[in-house]
């Protein structure tokens, strides 16, 4: 079983920036394996992939709406993965979720996100 743990929401001004963790509960080991993804769901709309990394942290994918202001990265000694948020807008506002791609998929409980205009 892996859980993960969110952190590093908030409430923030447009134009200011905010980093999320997520930390897995897992071995190293099967944490270095997994794929990891963060994603968001707003009210009343679906939950979207944010980005996502590779095992390694050699391949990352981001939507185009938040290509190039948020950065996804990857400690694999802390099972650790961020995300960078910079130049935030209103419209980023969601909840934050992070996920591990294994044999099964987890998720994490979720981080606010509030960005005021």
């Amino acid at each position: 079983q892996v859980q993960l743990v969110e952190s590093g929401g908030g409430l923030v001004q447009a134009g200011g920036s905010l980093r999320l963790s997520c930390t897995a509960t897992a071995s190293r080991s099967t944490f270095r394996i997994s794929a990891m993804g963060w994603y968001r769901q707003a009210p009343g709309k679906q939950r979207e992939l944010v980005a996502s990394i590779s095992s390694s942290g050699g391949i990352t994918n981001y939507a185009d709406s938040v290509k190039g202001r948020f950065t996804i990265s990857r400690d694999n000694d802390k099972n650790t993965v961020y995300l960078q948020m910079n130049s935030l807008k209103p419209e980023d506002t969601a909840v934050y979720y992070c996920k591990a791609d294994l044999s099964k998929t987890f998720w994490g409980q979720g981080t606010q996100v509030t960005v005021s205009s």
